[in-house]
């Protein structure tokens, strides 16, 4: 006899209830096809699908052709920095600079210089967060006297209570700490925007805690403005990032107590997508920390974009590499990423797809133990573990 009939009026409920109860993609009934769309893409460039046989032609191209999608490449300009200030603490000088990124724009970073150099040392490019914090900049990893409640929360929260630059800088590094686009010295003036925009620091304390906790705010509902801005400018967020971090390099290497054959770069979350493109794109760099940010685009597509900033889009970027694929222009230069298992931002599929891509290109060139990819039971931070394991990275990477 034939049951089948019944069963199905008791299955189909279960069916129908297990249906509603699974996960929904933040982009609903688009997403399978977009999904389809990008998994359909084979990355032509990258080092998997090129197969290149002469490596320092591949990079080349892959630098040229990331640097055509990156849409942004005013003409260098003379740093013509400025000291605005020089602060004595234990163990190094810190020094405040402003200097010129391009003709019409400037920028300010902290330059740390610890004690007692004998001659030229390694120096780190440190690359400060996002945060949704867009008040400070380099604020962000460097010790500043009177610290507001919003910073000192932070410090707790992302990096473990101790700032990277400065333990950097006690450990003999040079550090150089520029502000990134849209971030302190280069934030948003919103005197210069209409007041619609501002009503919510109405009333309140320039400066105050909560005055910039409403700034904040106001920064993060004009990012998608301005990204759409840039983008009908005919520019991208990551190429105008870059430059300025290049151009923060070129003045970095005009220091005398820089060694211009030792110089990595690190950063957490935006400043570890930074410091993946700035080792990726610029050859100056000899090695790279990224952390909080080593992932496929693709993992994120189903329901986590909407944590992300769009400060990392770049258009067309997926027909020929991933970011993983990026990182690898650099290699075999030492890199290091550091991943953190409680990320939100993140899946974990995505964070080990990402490291398998990137060993894959290490170890098929012959240089597999120049990478390294550490995991951390942590929420998304640079903890003082991390922290320190990193430090020991470099002293080997750096020599």
């Amino acid at each position: 006899m034939d049951i089948g009939w019944l069963v199905l009026p008791v299955a189909l409920p279960m069916l129908l209830h297990a249906a509603q109860d699974a996960p929904k993609s933040d982009m609903g009934n688009y997403f399978p096809f977009l999904n389809d769309y990008s998994t359909s893409l084979v990355r032509s460039m990258s080092y998997s699908e090129a197969k290149p046989s002469d490596l320092e032609a591949w990079r080349t191209q892959c630098r040229a052709k990331f640097q055509e999608l990156l849409a942004y490449s005013p003409a260098p300009v003379t740093p013509e920095a400025e000291v605005l200030e020089e602060v004595a603490r234990p163990g190094y000088k810190r020094i405040k600079l402003r200097y010129r990124i391009t003709a019409d724009r400037t920028t300010e970073a902290y330059l740390l210089v610890p004690d007692g150099l004998k001659g030229p040392a390694p120096a780190i490019v440190a690359l400060h967060c996002h945060s949704g914090l867009y008040y400070y900049g380099k604020e962000k990893i460097v010790e500043v006297e009177n610290p507001s409640g919003v910073l000192k929360d932070l410090w707790t929260g992302a990096y473990g209570g101790r700032v990277p630059a400065d333990e950097l800088a006690r450990q003999g590094f040079v550090v150089f700490v520029p502000d990134a686009f849209y971030f302190g010295s280069q934030r948003l003036d919103v005197d210069r925007i209409p007041e619609s925009f501002t009503r919510e620091l109405d009333g309140l304390e320039a400066g105050s805690d909560a005055w910039i906790r409403a700034y904040n705010g106001v920064a993060s509902k004009h990012e998608s403005l301005m990204a759409k801005t840039i983008f009908s400018a005919g520019a991208t967020w990551p190429g105008i990032m870059l430059q300025g971090d290049t151009a923060s390099l070129d003045y970095l290497l005009t220091r005398p107590e820089v060694d211009p054959e030792r110089i990595g770069c690190i950063g957490l979350s935006i400043g570890g997508y930074r410091s993946a493109l700035l080792s990726a794109m610029d050859r100056r760099i000899k090695a790279a920390v990224v952390a909080g940010w080593m992932t496929t685009f693709q993992s994120l597509m189903f329901d986590h974009l909407h944590s992300h900033t769009w400060m990392l889009y770049v258009p067309r970027q997926q027909q020929f590499f991933d970011l993983p694929d990026a990182v690898t222009f650099s290699a075999p230069n030492p890199l290091m990423v550091i991943n953190c298992e409680r990320d939100s931002l993140f899946t974990m599929d995505g964070m080990r797809a990402a490291e398998s891509k990137i060993r894959a290109v290490y170890t098929g060139i012959g240089a597999p133990g120049a990478f390294t990819c550490k995991y951390y039971d942590v929420h998304h931070s640079l903890g003082i573990e991390a922290q320190n394991d990193a430090i020991a990275w470099f002293r080997t990477a750096l020599k």
